[in-house]
């Protein structure tokens, strides 16, 4: 048995170590392509206006060449779910370029799905090169998306428990608890190593544990639950509208860059472009107006609903720490420490990863709050009902008895019925 397990670890530390690396590299090159196209979009505004250009060239670039990549961490997730499917290689950098392009012109997205995608890509030409079989590319898969996420957000822990979790909700993937580990903590020290500085944020004060504390944060993780359901359901709405009403995928992209453009011009702001990052930095000091998380919603929704490249976690984090603070500031409590809590709250409902997002926040922001953390994310996670932004993940546990699921349904498949 113990030599069994000793073969196993060392063929893993090298085949997750391989895929870590490549993975912490691709994120440095990604992060380092991000810093430019944000820093030249701030510095050149009239880049805004081409937003409609380079979304329709990108869509008509996957069409012609993409293949199947262009159903996204999707597409990862049922290869590992089914097999059925193979990841070509040629996802990494389309969705490389595709989301430097999103974010160079004014697109609201992330940057999670990027790096999970060239992760997952890699990992799949390993594994093809190999040889492995079924078994051990689902696993090989599951460290290109842990090493993707540890290293993109400096967070190797939660990318480790992200890539067991989100696969089946309610359940947890531990065969690959090892290999994905090794890939999240390999990833992040490449992408450090290559001089890559993660953006880090502190909660000032937590407050002492009280039942009235306990009422607040209570109240505030249903309503971070709530607004995950928002998210997903405005997100897969605007998917399902532009894609009825305009059939071609580069028009689609061109008329939802158009519409963003006019809402710039509409509320008079460039503040919900991007990443989102300043927004967090304003929410943790209470510097956000109350309407500024539905703002973001409305940004990033109809941004991937045309079609766009990105992810949806970072401008969840927007949302999160922009609603938080708001609350910390409605309920007279610390703002920072409610903005923690949304930052991660939202996060765990859209993804339905609610250890991932404790163990992220515990990675950011200290294990002082971590009662209030886990409760955050425990809420935020039920009350986003059987929603998220990934429609390929499995239902393993339904959320609740009142409602009945089928196993092996996906998130896609609830919403056909």
């Amino acid at each position: 048995m113990q030599a069994a397990m000793i073969i196993f670890m060392l063929k893993w530390l090298g085949i997750a170590g391989a895929v870590g690396a490549l993975s912490g590299s691709a994120s440095a090159l990604f992060l380092a392509g991000l810093d430019w196209a944000t820093d030249s979009r701030m510095n050149h505004a009239w880049l805004l206006y081409l937003l409609p250009v380079g979304g329709a060239f990108m869509s008509y670039l996957y069409l012609k060449i993409g293949s199947n990549a262009g159903k996204g961490n999707n597409l990862i997730l049922e290869t590992i779910h089914h097999g059925k499917e193979s990841i070509p290689l040629r996802m990494a950098p389309l969705v490389l370029g595709g989301t430097i392009i999103t974010h160079l012109f004014g697109g609201s997205a992330g940057r999670e799905g990027t790096a999970i995608q060239m992760g997952g890509s890699l990992a799949a030409r390993v594994g093809r090169l190999l040889r492995l079989d079924a078994a051990d590319t689902r696993i090989i898969l599951m460290c290109g998306i842990s090493g993707g996420f540890g290293s993109v957000f400096g967070t190797p822990l939660a990318g480790t428990v992200f890539a067991l979790e989100v696969l089946v909700i309610g359940m947890l993937r531990y065969e690959a608890l090892l290999p994905c580990f090794i890939a999240s903590v390999v990833g992040n020290l490449v992408t450090t190593a290559w001089g890559i500085q993660h953006v880090h944020f502190q909660i000032d004060v937590v407050p002492d544990l009280s039942l009235i504390i306990i009422l607040k944060v209570l109240a505030a993780s249903i309503a971070f639950g709530l607004t995950a359901l928002l998210f997903s359901t405005l997100t897969h709405y605007f998917k399902r509208t532009f894609t009825k009403l305009i059939s071609h995928p580069a028009a689609r992209s061109f008329v939802g860059g158009t519409v963003i453009i006019l809402l710039v011009f509409i509320f008079g702001t460039r503040d919900y472009l991007g990443l989102g990052i300043p927004l967090i930095e304003r929410a943790f000091s209470g510097d956000v107006p109350d309407y500024a998380f539905l703002l973001k919603i409305l940004f990033t929704a109809l941004t991937l609903g045309a079609g766009f490249l990105g992810g949806e976690v970072t401008p969840l984090f927007v949302i999160g720490a922009a609603l938080g603070s708001s609350l910390g500031i409605w309920f007279n409590e610390p703002v920072g420490f409610f903005a923690a809590l949304g930052f991660i709250a939202v996060f765990s409902g859209a993804a339905n990863t609610p250890l991932a997002c404790f163990i992220m926040g515990i990675e950011l922001f200290g294990a002082e709050a971590g009662v209030y953390m886990l409760m955050a994310c425990v809420i935020g996670y039920l009350f986003s009902g059987h929603t998220g932004i990934y429609s390929s993940q499995q239902l393993g546990a339904s959320k609740s008895k009142l409602f009945l699921i089928r196993a092996g349904d996906t998130l896609g498949d609830i919403k056909k019925k």
